[in-house]
């Protein structure tokens, strides 16, 4: 009967033993396997945006400009006079090509959604004829058809400008060619169409192939303080809590002149279903700039985009666009059931004015006001004629409750 005691003693201990045992090889292999993950993870990440690839495709693309296949008016800057000079590779994903670039001293971005020239759609009458006899109303034809496809907007030939601006010569074939690789990028087309009916777009520089350049701005990141590096496009004289509710309240009144910009000032309603602060960057002058727009829709596409069939409501939803599901037909309705204004409240301003972001700049009284004005307008609306009008309530009362904040900062200056 004594030796039953250490018995069972000893298979404790060897128990203890084993389990220890599996502890530290469990621990061990998830070391490892974390070290793997992370080693894959950086290599995956390198080999999409690294500099060595970057130089490739910017040699690749000046191979193509030097045997007459492509052209453009940041070409020669870019492959001969070395005017544009690379930088760094910002983003690289799916094919689709950021890049940071200095060009005479000057700061920009090149941008292409896919890497090599003859990825693109090649346009197949340029074979058949030799001499530049492809009428100038074809060509407008197309671009109308083209942009009409990317877009669902249809165009009359004199607004076209600034997606056509054809120049007769020797090069004819390589700039039709690359205008028709332009054509194919839908943010480029925004851009282009937009540049000089709105401030809330990026400027395009030239372009060289497929790919474009646009003016250089420093992306929101969500993960900031106050979502968009405020020391980038104000003095540094905006250090103060003071200074940057200012510089806050100016950025929001912008984004409110955006959304009222967009959803009228065009032939169709402009929807945006990727409202995150990496997609927007703030000018010097606190202009808010849509950078990435390609998920932005105008109201004929939209609706194709949203009208797809469903079993619920989950299923109508494409991105931060919104629809509703008819369970009756098993259908999604066209009509978007929530708006740029309130994806905005929700992912922007809630950051700005919540109760965390309280301070002595702005009265206490309207702190409370704006941030139950944010509240209001984040939560998802009615349809129709209701949350129509709803939208324009909370638009004229965030516009109200932000300039009487311009004013109250400005008189305790």
């Amino acid at each position: 009967m004594r030796g039953i005691p250490g018995l069972k003693r000893l298979r404790l201990k060897i128990w203890r033993r084993c389990t220890l045992v599996l502890l530290l090889f469990w621990a061990a292999c998830w070391v490892v396997v974390s070290a793997l993950l992370f080693l894959l993870h950086r290599s995956v990440f390198s080999e999409r945006c690294t500099d060595e690839k970057s130089h490739r495709i910017l040699a690749r693309l000046c191979l193509d400009y030097s045997s007459g296949a492509l052209t453009g008016d940041l070409c020669e800057d870019l492959c001969v006079a070395q005017n544009l000079v690379y930088k760094h590779c910002l983003y690289y994903d799916r094919g689709k090509k950021v890049i940071q670039a200095d060009w005479r001293g000057q700061p920009i971005i090149l941008k292409s959604k896919k890497e090599i020239f003859s990825s693109y759609q090649h346009l197949s009458m340029l074979e058949e004829v030799e001499t530049e006899d492809i009428p100038e109303t074809e060509l407008l034809l197309m671009v109308a058809l083209e942009v009409k496809n990317v877009l669902g907007l249809e165009l009359s030939n004199n607004t076209m400008g600034p997606l056509w601006t054809r120049k007769k010569g020797p090069h004819w074939k390589a700039q039709v060619a690359s205008m028709w690789s332009l054509l194919q990028q839908e943010e480029y087309i925004y851009f282009s169409l937009l540049q000089d009916f709105s401030k809330h777009v990026l400027r395009i520089i030239g372009s060289c192939g497929h790919f474009y350049a646009v003016e250089y701005l420093t992306a929101g990141h969500a993960w900031h303080k106050t979502l968009f590096p405020l020391e980038n496009v104000v003095s540094p004289a905006f250090t103060g809590h003071r200074s940057r509710v200012r510089a806050i309240i100016d950025i929001a009144l912008s984004f409110l002149d955006m959304v009222q910009h967009f959803d009228n000032d065009f032939s169709h309603p402009l929807h945006l279903c990727d409202i995150k602060p990496e997609n927007f960057a703030i000018r010097h002058d606190l202009t808010v700039v849509a950078i990435d727009v390609d998920m932005a829709f105008f109201e004929p596409k939209m609706r194709d985009i949203l009208e797809q069939n469903c079993t619920g409501d989950e299923d109508c939803n494409f991105f931060d666009c919104f629809s509703k599901c008819n369970l009756k037909i098993r259908k999604c309705g066209a009509q978007r059931a929530n708006n740029n204004l309130q994806v905005i409240c929700d992912k922007i301003f809630r950051r700005w004015f919540s109760p965390s972001l309280r301070g002595p700049s702005v009265s206490l009284p309207l702190q409370l006001q704006l941030q139950k004005a944010v509240q209001e307008c984040a939560e998802p609306g009615h349809m129709g004629a209701a949350g129509h009008q709803r939208t324009l309530k909370s638009l004229s009362e965030l516009y109200h409750l932000l300039q009487v904040s311009q004013q109250e900062l400005q008189r305790a200056e």
